[in-house]
């Protein structure tokens, strides 16, 4: 079997001295295993950098056995950011819950085009809040849309509005930007407490009813803006 396709770089593993396993997200057939001989060679690996987009020559002698890929850097978006802790350390952890979060061989295209969308993501000033909601889109195009909107409870304190959700052991407060979309906000406790929401809801309604552990990446993202 052999296929032509571009995607982006969401894992690699060191399968021998010269070569890696490596997970890619392809356009045209989502998540795709495959061993790339000569990986750690110096010609190669400076740009088998996670998040980067490459193009890729995928061959296999059978459905039943991992391929192996041919591959050229399109674009070394990651690279950008080595001297950005922050953003790099956002790139880490949204392209691991890629990762964790799909399927091998299930195609989604509004998931390639999250990727891309995630490199335009961190050129605009408000790059963390628009992340938030790019987590929130992740979740949305896998089946699981927290639609905050259809649950929340406003109120009035000191000519204030605050929102938050209720349950029968807590009450838990909503950032009203996640709410009222196009608020600016250049609080970072606001946009960590933002983000620690999506968080619990990811932990609660998909990592722990499938036994996923919560990723290390993120939490080391959220200490980083702390």
């Amino acid at each position: 079997m052999n296929w032509i396709d571009e995607g982006f770089l969401i894992n690699k593993n060191r399968y021998s001295e010269n070569s890696l396993i490596a997970e890619i997200y392809t356009k045209d057939r989502g998540k795709i295993s495959g061993i790339i001989f000569g990986g750690t060679s110096k010609k190669i690996k400076n740009y088998l950098q996670l998040g980067n987009r490459l193009h890729i020559n995928y061959n296999s002698k059978s459905d039943n056995r991992i391929g192996y890929f041919k591959v050229e850097i399109l674009n070394a978006y990651t690279p950008l950011y080595f001297d950005h802790k922050q953003k790099l350390s956002c790139i880490t952890s949204a392209i691991n819950l890629i990762k964790i979060l799909t399927a091998e061989s299930q195609v989604n295209i509004k998931v390639y085009n999250l990727i891309n969308d995630l490199f335009l993501i961190l050129k605009v000033n408000d790059w963390l809040k628009k992340y938030i909601f790019w987590e929130l889109d992740l979740l949305k195009v896998l089946g699981y849309n927290l639609e905050l909107e259809n649950f929340v409870e406003k109120d009035i304190v000191e000519n204030k509005t605050i929102y938050f959700a209720s349950s029968l052991n807590e009450k838990k407060y909503v950032p009203n930007f996640l709410i009222e979309k196009e608020l600016e906000v250049n609080d970072v406790k606001t946009l960590l407490t933002g983000l620690k929401l999506v968080g619990d809801y990811l932990d609660k309604t998909i990592l722990k009813p499938n036994n996923l552990n919560y990723p290390n990446s993120r939490v080391l993202f959220i200490n980083s803006l702390k």
